[in-house]
């Protein structure tokens, strides 16, 4: 009399055997890894370098900056990094929508400084090439 011993448990993924099997599971993970890198928020700013003239010393200047999140995530802006205390930024604290814009504010104060001024302020965000840089130049006139 013949037992039960010898009988096979069948494969829970079908007819799949071997090195077949192994490709659906690295086919199924290179899809997943495939929508993740392509599924990011991405930061576009269509004028990020600005020149705001000459100006006389005193005056606070106020230069705007449209951003759109060209990506297919929401964006979050989570910080702005500024290289004089003479500069403040006010920028979008919600998240973009894919396709969504909005205006970041730079106001800089020119009473302290004078001649020329070369600035930038990092947009730090969850877009994968952040920071994002903004410039701004002009001429400050002494009174």
């Amino acid at each position: 009399m013949r037992t039960k011993k010898n009988k096979f448990i069948k494969n829970p993924l079908g007819n799949t055997k071997g090195i077949f099997c192994f490709k659906g599971v690295l086919l199924l993970f290179m899809i997943t890894t495939v929508s993740f890198v392509f599924s990011q928020p991405k930061i576009e700013i269509a004028y990020a370098k600005k020149n705001f003239g000459i100006v006389k010393r005193g005056e606070l200047i106020k230069l705007e900056y449209v951003l759109m999140n060209k990506g297919n995530e929401p964006l979050i802006i989570t910080n702005a990094e500024v290289s004089c205390s003479c500069t403040t930024v006010d920028y979008p604290k919600q998240p973009l929508s894919p396709n969504q814009s909005a205006t970041v504010i730079v106001s800089f104060d020119t009473k302290t400084v004078y001649d020329r001024q070369d600035r930038i302020v990092l947009l730090s965000s969850n877009d994968p090439k952040s920071p994002t840089k903004i410039r701004y130049k002009g001429i400050v006139k002494r009174k």
